[in-house]
């Protein structure tokens, strides 16, 4: 009998547990959802917010992760976006676009070292990335390496970045 009632037990307690897990997956898809039209919108503080619930409940949701660092380097939080990007990156360290992320911010924090070596490794992850070039070649320009900055950015106009051709005009690339 007591076999009986602990399986009987057991089983109410899974389901239980069942339960909480799909109220909890149900309210961070909600609360993303949420996130992503107001960040739409152009209301970060709002979005961060969200995304911030998301993670109380969830610290290793990595797209809740990104989502509030996009809107922390929108609102110029960009140490909170290091932040971000790096957690997404400690989850998925083949996560390319954090890194990517990651460089911008420190490019934004004049960490320029820093930000080199993420769009090192996102261009390791994914050769073809034509933005991690083009923030690539930023961060050589801020360190003196003008033919770098330049080779960058043709590398990155090459791969399909319009942005890229009027940058190689601006600052006079060959």
């Amino acid at each position: 009998m007591k076999k009986i009632i602990t399986l009987l037990l057991s089983l109410f307690i899974l389901q239980w547990a069942n339960a909480q897990n799909d109220a909890s997956k149900k309210t961070c898809d909600s609360l993303f959802n949420q996130g992503r039209i107001k960040y739409n919108n152009g209301r970060h503080e709002e979005a961060v917010k969200d995304f911030t619930a998301i993670l109380n409940i969830d610290s290793k949701n990595k797209n809740a992760l990104l989502q509030r660092g996009f809107c922390n380097t929108i609102l110029k939080n960009f140490n909170e976006a290091v932040a971000d990007f790096t957690s997404v990156i400690e989850i998925d360290p083949s996560h390319e676009w954090a890194y990517v992320s990651r460089g911008g911010a420190y490019n934004k924090l004049n960490q320029y070292q820093k930000a080199m070596d993420d769009f090192n490794k996102a261009i390791e992850l994914k050769p073809e990335d034509a933005e991690a070039y083009n923030n690539r070649g930023f961060s050589k320009k801020a360190m003196g390496d003008f033919d770098g900055a330049c080779k960058d950015w043709n590398k990155s106009k090459k791969l399909g970045n319009d942005e890229a051709k009027i940058i190689l005009k601006n600052n006079r690339c060959k």
